[in-house]
Formats: C-alpha cells, sequence, structure tokens
C-alpha cells in the first residue's frame, strides 16, 4: 500500500489495481467485467467460467485487508448490461455478501448501460464525491479532479531483454485513470494516444510496488 496526493486529496495506491481513499474508508476499482467468460460462450468461444468468482475472490480479500466501509465500481463492472443475471449461484452469493455489508455503488460504463439488476447496491451514471468527479471515461473537457477507468492502462517496457508488461494508474494534472481489476481483461498500453487524449496534457504511469510508488513519464 503505497500513499500519495492526486490534487490535494491523499489516496493510496494498491498493487492489486485499486485505489484505497483512507479519508473515506472507500475502495475504487475499474473494469471488473463480471461474467465477461460467459458473454463470449454465448457465440462459440468458450473460455473457463471462472472470471466472476477469481475477480470476487480478490475484491474479496481487498475490503477485508483495507477495513473499506465504501466501495466505488467506475463502470464496466459487467461485461454487458445482462451480466448479472448470467452470474453463477457462488458468485451471486459473494457480490450480495459484498454488496450487503458496504456502502456499495456502481457507475456505468459503456459496456454496462441500461443494466438494472445490479445484485445489490446504489446504481449511478457519475458522482462527484468530497471534491474528486467518479466517472467511467475520462472527459478531456472537463478539469475538475476525476477518477476514471475504462481504458485498461498497462506500461509495458523491455527489461534485460524480456518485454514486459504491467498495469498501471496513470495520472495528470486533474485526472487519474484505473486500470482494470477484473480477472479476464486486457490492457491498452499506456502511451497510447487516446489516453493520452483523456488526459489532456503531461502524464506518467504509476505502479506500487511493496511500498514504493514506481513513477514513467509518458512521452506525449
Amino acid at each position: 500500500m503505497v500513499r500519495f496526493s492526486f490534487c490535494s486529496v491523499d489516496l493510496v495506491a494498491l498493487p492489486q489495481g485499486a485505489l484505497y481513499w483512507p479519508a473515506r474508508r472507500a475502495l475504487l476499482v475499474a473494469d471488473l467485467h463480471f461474467e465477461k467468460a460467459s458473454w463470449f460462450a454465448r457465440f462459440g468461444q468458450m473460455l473457463p467460467p471462472y472470471d466472476s468468482i477469481a475477480t470476487l475472490s480478490d475484491l474479496t480479500s481487498l475490503v477485508a485487508a483495507t477495513g473499506a466501509e465504501e466501495v466505488w465500481c467506475l463502470g464496466d463492472s459487467f461485461h454487458d448490461a445482462r451480466g448479472c443475471e448470467r452470474l453463477p449461484q457462488q458468485a451471486r452469493e459473494m457480490l450480495r455478501a459484498l454488496t450487503g455489508t458496504t456502502r456499495w455503488t456502481w457507475i456505468t460504463g459503456n459496456h454496462d448501460a441500461g443494466m438494472t439488476d445490479h445484485c445489490g447496491g446504489a446504481l449511478v451514471e457519475e458522482a462527484e464525491v468530497d471534491g474528486l468527479v467518479l466517472r467511467h471515461e475520462a472527459d478531456p473537457r472537463d478539469r475538475r479532479p476525476e477518477l476514471s477507468g475504462h481504458y485498461h492502462p498497462k506500461l509495458r517496457l523491455t527489461v534485460r531483454g524480456r518485454n514486459v508488461a504491467r498495469r498501471c494508474f496513470v495520472a495528470g494534472p486533474s485526472k487519474l485513470i484505473l486500470p482494470a481489476f477484473g480477472a479476464l481483461t486486457g490492457g491498452l498500453d499506456a502511451g497510447h494516444p487516446e489516453i493520452a487524449r483523456a488526459i489532456g496534457g503531461r502524464a506518467e504511469a504509476l505502479i506500487p510496488v511493496a511500498d514504493r510508488l514506481l513513477r514513467f513519464p509518458i512521452a506525449a
């Protein structure tokens, strides 16, 4: 857990790809993509059907480890608007346990827009909380301090002749993009022009490692 300041708000970057907000005892995650495997299975691409349970296991452990009382999911929590209906019983029980014991808020994204059955918790399009805007996709026109997801950023490096990819946070002067937390998600290069457009200025990739926050400038 690595503390850092974003727009004068103290946050904690977690190696699992989540943020903890100590002042609110809040955990923030993005792009869980529950039931992605079952969505692909409908079209004949068979994937191991354990992605939701794996993601929920990691999330349950993180809520317990941080003592979070509040959870914000920054969009694309389900891979499609009907994803909650397809949750296997074990995953549904795990999710209900989480939404029933925390103040849980779903922010809708492009994948789960139109979602109605969300397995507990509150459902909003976006929110402004203690000076931070929480939404799914960064809005480059909005200069307010903002936390978002959507892009699944990963930093790709060549280390001693080996190509290495690590999910990362991407931070700009007023925007912080979270990596995808889901077990079955890909990633977009942190230096991709779409991420640069979303940040709207200078940016750096942040990777929490043990008690350090590694910072890598991203070329415009």
